[in-house]
């Protein structure tokens, strides 16, 4: 009898050894109408995700991706979060899946990404409702509106902020965090009328304990970084929402504050409105995140280059003291003529994004099988255009790490993605909030070099994930000049 229980367990244990190798083998070979592009699905459901969420600790390619183009080429497959994706960092299949919008790919994130975002928010939206709402947001961020109010208001926020933090007693700041407080209170009082000290709900702090989690392993758990960054979610809607129905109940024509929150209750409001009250809660969400996380990263990192790079910083205040010089008052706001003047300026920033990555990878879906240099692209598989794999290929950009803006001289004003250049995203998708986010990276360089000096206290250390790069611990010491 005991034999015959060992022989039963020892034929189960087989059957389970074998279905999970056949499993296991028909997980990374599926079915294609083609030639699949090399690479690895990973082991059945988890994939490579664990390696996908690595933290990168240098400024090159992130190790993940960096480790599969040499052993594969530019095009290769993976398997993140339960999903197939096609990973490009050939220039050509980037810019194809750009220009392809709509027509044989679509914009999508894995379903994390999308619990975190919203199910309703604007990356997953496609056709009418996509447009709608972009041309909603050019309202508030087109050139425009920049002209005639933000750059003065972007302005004064970078000189009184500095004037501030010159101020302490050590005159030492967290940069990043600095920043990021700065350019949230602009643009918060712009989009909800929201101001930190006449508010009991630190709307700030929810999207910190957001972003502290933004980019990890999706296991919400209390006391993981995801669990931290959807409580943080939870709690911005929460006070989101709240403002919308109060906004909601008051009646119709009473003294609007001009915000962007009043444009969505006017559309709310019509007798058919587009939208619903979750797509406008979940464009909100993400337009507060964007417009001030993603440029305070990139200036941080651009303030650390700049004090490593003492002849880029000779070049760029030279520019700025002549702007000054040629006022009649020299303390006067800055102007839009000024603003597009600044030649050396537009190259400095160029070059930062160039470097900072900050967003290492946009997701797209295939809509039919897309046949590409040889491999098969399946219908409904991910593809992850790679940013930073063009960015810094030396047979694109020469000595690619290196901080040189005038590898950008005499080229044209970039006003969309490229082949080589795609920083701020690409097609119909291309950044809305580009042109706001080159003006406050403008007006702080110019605040910052024609009134102050600077000394590092901390160097910090920029450490990346697969979703963003966090300048960590980065402290200056403000120095007014004289």
């Amino acid at each position: 009898m005991e034999s015959l229980v060992c022989v039963a367990v020892w034929a189960v244990t087989l059957a389970m050894a074998m279905a999970s190798i056949l499993w296991t083998y028909r997980w990374n070979h599926p079915k294609a109408n083609g030639q699949l592009p090399p690479g690895s699905l990973g082991f059945p459901l988890l994939g490579e995700t664990l390696q996908f969420f690595a933290p990168n600790p240098t400024s090159d390619v992130s190790p993940f991706v960096k480790k599969r183009l040499d052993r594969y080429g530019n095009i290769f497959k993976t398997s993140i979060v339960g999903r197939s994706v096609v990973v490009s960092a050939d220039p050509e299949l980037n810019y194809y899946v750009f220009q392809q919008e709509g027509k044989l790919f679509e914009s999508w994130y894995p379903d994390t990404f999308t619990e975190i975002f919203g199910r309703d928010n604007v990356g997953s939206l496609h056709g009418f409702m996509y447009k709608y709402l972009k041309t909603l947001v050019l309202r508030l961020y087109g050139q425009e509106n920049l002209r005639a109010v933000l750059l003065a208001d972007a302005h004064r926020a970078c000189r009184a902020s500095l004037a501030a933090w010159a101020s302490r007693p050590s005159s030492v700041v967290e940069l990043k965090d600095a920043i990021s407080t700065m350019i949230f209170d602009l643009t918060a009082k712009k989009l909800i009328s929201y101001e930190a000290s006449k508010s009991s709900e630190d709307l700030r702090k929810n999207f910190v304990a957001f972003i502290r989690g933004l980019i990890s392993f999706p296991v919400d758990i209390p006391g993981t970084a995801y669990h931290e960054c959807m409580q943080g979610r939870k709690k911005a809607m929460k006070v989101l929402r709240t403002m919308m129905r109060e906004r909601m109940a008051d009646r119709p024509g009473r003294q609007q504050s001009e915000d962007f929150f009043d444009v969505l209750i006017e559309e709310l409001r019509r007798e058919k409105p587009v939208m619903t009250e979750a797509i406008a809660l979940d464009l909100m969400f993400v337009l507060l995140f964007a417009s001030f996380e993603t440029t305070a990263l990139a200036l941080t990192l651009g303030v650390k280059l700049l004090a490593e790079n003492p002849r880029v910083l000779r070049a760029l205040t030279e520019e700025h003291e002549a702007i000054v010089s040629n006022r009649k008052d020299r303390d006067a706001g800055l102007t839009w003529a000024e603003y597009k003047s600044m030649t050396f300026t537009s190259q400095v920033t160029l070059e930062i994004v160039r470097l900072a990555n900050i967003v290492p990878g946009i997701f797209r879906k295939a809509l039919q099988d897309i046949e590409f240099k040889g491999y098969t692209i399946p219908a409904g598989w991910g593809v992850m255009v790679c940013p930073p794999a063009v960015h810094l290929n030396p047979e694109i950009y020469e000595d690619p790490l290196a901080f040189n803006p005038w590898r950008w001289q005499d080229k044209v004003e970039i006003t969309g993605g490229t082949k080589h250049f795609m920083a701020f995203g690409g097609g119909l998708r291309f950044c809305v909030g580009t042109d706001l986010s080159k003006v406050l990276m403008a007006t702080f360089i110019h605040c910052l070099v024609t009134k102050y000096s600077w000394r590092t206290i901390k160097g910090g250390n920029i450490v990346r994930t697969p979703g963003l790069s966090f300048p960590d611990g980065y402290h200056v010491q403000l120095l007014p000049k004289n």
